[in-house]
């Protein structure tokens, strides 16, 4: 009794201890520099630092962070790895359910997810998990120490998946893993959905994405792009090809304007297109590669999701003089990640809040000039919970801009459920599920990420991609 006590107070201790190590931070470039270059903004733990951080975690017993992960990362274990300098093995041990680490660590909000549910938490700071996974998988990958699982026997089954964006690389990789001849199919010239025309540069760099889609490749998996499904061929093609099953993880790309007057002027964006140029076109480098985008002096987002924080941090980078964010609530109702809005104040951009856009403002050219706007103040709570705004009566006022991009969500591609006869779509037109499994109203077809949900991060795509490779690989082995 007398040595289970001492354990007991020795555990106790060990986590007091570790409570008062602060969580380390990771530096960053100089806010005055990376506003006029596209390179990444955090720098990443160094191996002393990322073993300091690693010590922090008390290895609980029964780990809430996992529980909080969307992918089911053996979190306590990895960051074990860390901590006793085994940073190849950290990342091997990520990789047994994350095929995208780098990324995730990146740009998943761990602050929702899985940091949230740290003990450490409760009291103090959580465990920077997020940070840790970006430094073990970066290390794997700056060592050339790279390894690849041993080929699966083949079991004979093909399924084909439409899109190769964070749910699609999923579902792949666990999919080929398991013995499935597995072929992506991408409507763009290159991999990586949302990865890599939607986040820029300096918070995911492509060659980052590159290097998690040739992984990818090495373990088997197909890649066929500039292949549009429902166009180039439909997935009743694809059957008749001889594929057992075909996942839907397109995504939601079609983007959403506010039909408010103006809006077709010149020089107004969808967050998509300002975006996609940008970053999968490499309009910031122009003219080395010749897509062009307007670089505004005076530029405007409306929104105030993470969409909207890269928009904005794009067009200061682009040259911008004011960048704008126009949000009908206030930063309390914001949906952005916390750590994008600090970066975004940091670099300079003024936040406009409790402000609508009306009508946008021409000249005789045809391009905006300005934004009629109103003042708004909260009411009452949405169904979503967030407070409802409310227009203040004679707060008109006009701003001068010259260039809007409008981040205020996307919607669903009709394509696929158009060519898909009795693929069962909701009245937003996102495909409709039976359950977390994917399963879609068409035998042998499921579908996941952001064509289901609607607009959502990319761990919950990825989540989706996991579930649906588990109820495929039971569909197809007669489970």
């Amino acid at each position: 009794m007398k040595n289970i006590s001492a354990d007991v107070m020795e555990t106790k201790e060990t986590k007091v201890k570790k409570e008062k190590v602060p969580r380390q931070n990771m530096p960053e470039q100089d806010p005055k520099k990376r506003i006029r270059n596209f390179e990444e903004v955090p720098l990443g733990y160094s191996e002393k630092t990322a073993i300091i951080e690693a010590k922090r975690c008390i290895q609980c017993k029964n780990p809430g962070c996992v529980r909080g992960c969307p992918v089911d990362v053996k979190i306590p274990e990895f960051i074990q790895q860390i901590a006793e300098g085994r940073f190849i093995e950290a990342a091997l041990k990520l990789k047994e359910t994350n095929g995208l680490p780098a990324v995730c660590g990146r740009v998943c909000p761990q602050e929702d997810q899985c940091e949230k549910e740290c003990i450490l938490g409760k009291k103090g700071e959580p465990v920077a998990i997020g940070r840790l996974e970006r430094f073990a998988a970066d290390y794997e990958r700056n060592s050339g120490k790279i390894s690849i699982p041993p080929a699966v026997k083949p079991n004979g089954k093909k399924v084909a998946v439409a899109g190769a964006g964070p749910s699609g690389l999923t579902i792949a990789g666990d999919l080929v893993k398991l013995g499935y001849d597995v072929t992506i199919y991408e409507a763009l010239h290159k991999a990586g959905g949302v990865l890599v025309y939607g986040i820029p540069e300096f918070r995911l760099p492509k060659a980052i994405v590159e290097a998690e889609v040739e992984y990818l490749r090495k373990l088997g998996v197909k890649i066929e792009t500039n292949f549009v499904i429902g166009r180039t061929k439909t997935i009743d093609e694809l059957f008749a090809d001889g594929f057992d099953a075909v996942f839907i993880g397109v995504g939601a790309g079609a983007p959403v304007f506010m039909n408010i007057p103006g809006e077709n002027l010149g020089d107004i964006y969808s967050a998509n297109e300002y975006l996609t140029r940008s970053n999968l076109m490499k309009a910031y480098l122009f003219p080395e590669y010749d897509t062009p985008i307007v670089r505004g002096k005076k530029v405007a987002v409306v929104g105030g999701g993470n969409v909207a924080m890269d928009s904005v941090r794009t067009a200061l980078r682009l040259g911008a003089e004011r960048a704008m964010i126009i949000y009908r609530r206030t930063g309390v109702e914001m949906p952005a990640r916390q750590e994008e809005v600090h970066h975004a104040k940091e670099e300079g951009v003024e936040f406009l809040m409790l402000t609508n856009p009306l009508e946008y403002i021409g000249n005789s050219l045809g391009r905006v000039i300005g934004m009629k706007c109103i003042r708004m103040e909260l009411g009452e709570p949405d169904a979503s919970g967030r407070r409802s705004p409310v227009p203040i009566k004679g707060s008109e006022f006009v701003m001068d801009v010259d260039t809007v991009v409008v981040a205020v969500g996307t919607m669903a591609n009709p394509i696929i459920p158009a060519t898909t006869p009795n693929l069962h779509t909701n009245k937003w037109g996102y495909i409709s599920t039976h359950d977390a499994s994917g399963l879609t109203s068409r035998k042998g077809i499921y579908a996941g990420g952001d064509i289901v949900t609607g607009s959502a991060t990319v761990i919950l795509a990825m989540g989706a991609g996991r579930k649906a490779a588990n109820a495929i690989h039971e569909y197809l082995s007669g489970k």
